[in-house]
């Protein structure tokens, strides 16, 4: 590592010509100066190399559209009704599938990676790293109009179009995987859809949620720490604040569906898995209405056999580690203008403040 962060600052110090390695070679010196215990210059850097993105990249744009659609999305959310969704859980299944669909859902980085691969070294499940299934078979297939009408519009979404995008999205799900299956549950495993949950139990009334959770300021740290491709999402990523909004506008929808109630959810804690795999893993397991299979326990044997497109792939083929718990303590002073702002979400899901 300490040849890494020379190297590093040697190619800082020349000056590079590629506004990519302009942005990359200041952040995975961050990251590298992470791993050597030198926090606060890590930080430095990686604000750096943030502030670098936005001059390369019409960060504002992004923006706008991801808030626009956030306003969209709280507006709808706030005209559900706990009897709406008990009621969609009551009526006739659109279709029959001899699959039961769970989401694996809740803020990236949050243990979603490392709970998938437990789950799917159960030979019951059948587990998907972040499909475009749900995006492309049901939410593009939805066009609302303006709130208030647009939670009135999902509630009478025709059988006919459930039926069709049921259809169709577990046919793209299973699209690359050979045969017939014979797992009898399918994981999707899939943080940024949490926002769309009410759609999610809109067409599929009989899912189950699993909600990954973990110390809201462990998140934020660590979706900063992120290098990965913009999109309205990660765009978030670039600071501080706006991690923390995105943080608290995914987690909102979560706890909005919680409060409405009327259908099978779980919330799993990223550090009870850490602590006692085997105790955590057996019981979302059995959530999922199956038994707990010893090969659970080796799971990061099972990854590396697997392709993922998760950024924490490194990390699930490894044997579980505590060093990622309580990693904001080191970041404390970067964190203070967003604590009061995440304090709530801390409480709401017991982390103490």
């Amino acid at each position: 590592d300490t040849e890494a962060e020379t190297a590093l600052r040697d190619l800082i110090k020349d000056g590079p010509q590629y506004p990519y390695v302009k942005y990359a070679a200041p952040h995975l010196l961050g990251v590298v100066l992470d791993q050597l215990g030198q926090y606060d210059e890590a930080m430095r850097w990686l604000v750096t190399a943030k502030a670098q993105v936005r001059t390369i990249t019409d960060v504002s744009q992004l923006e706008k559209g991801y808030d626009e659609g956030d306003r969209r999305r709280r507006e709808m959310l706030a005209g559900l009704t706990p009897e709406m969704i008990r009621r969609w859980r009551q009526e006739p299944p659109a279709s029959q599938e001899r699959y039961q669909i769970a989401l694996l859902g809740g803020h990236p980085r949050s243990g979603t990676t490392m709970l998938e691969q437990v789950l799917d070294a159960n030979p019951d499940v059948l587990a998907f790293d972040e499909p475009a299934a749900f995006h492309q078979e049901v939410e593009k297939r939805l066009h609302f109009k303006p709130a208030p009408k647009a939670s009135e519009q999902l509630d009478v979404l025709a059988t006919s179009r459930r039926k069709d995008m049921r259809q169709r999205y577990i046919k793209s799900l299973l699209r690359e995987v050979p045969g017939s299956p014979s797992q009898r549950v399918l994981v999707d495993k899939n943080p940024s859809p949490t926002m769309s949950l009410n759609i999610w139990l809109r067409v599929f009334p009989e899912l189950k949620v699993i909600i990954a959770l973990r110390d809201p300021r462990d998140v934020i740290i660590s979706c900063f720490f992120l290098n990965i491709m913009l999109n309205a999402t990660n765009v978030n990523f670039l600071s501080i604040e706006r991690t923390a909004k995105h943080y608290a506008d995914l987690m909102d929808v979560w706890l909005r569906l919680r409060e409405l109630g009327g259908f099978d959810w779980i919330e799993s804690r990223y550090e009870d898995t850490v602590e006692n795999l085997a105790d955590e893993g057996r019981k979302v397991t059995e959530f999922l209405g199956l038994n707990w299979h010893d090969d659970q326990a080796r799971y990061h044997e099972t990854a590396r056999r697997k392709v993922l497109y998760a950024p924490t792939y490194h990390d699930v083929t490894q044997p579980v580690y505590k060093r990622a718990l309580g990693r904001w303590e080191r970041y404390a002073e970067a964190l203070a203008p967003v604590r009061e702002k995440l304090a709530p979400y801390c409480r709401a899901f017991g982390y103490p403040v």
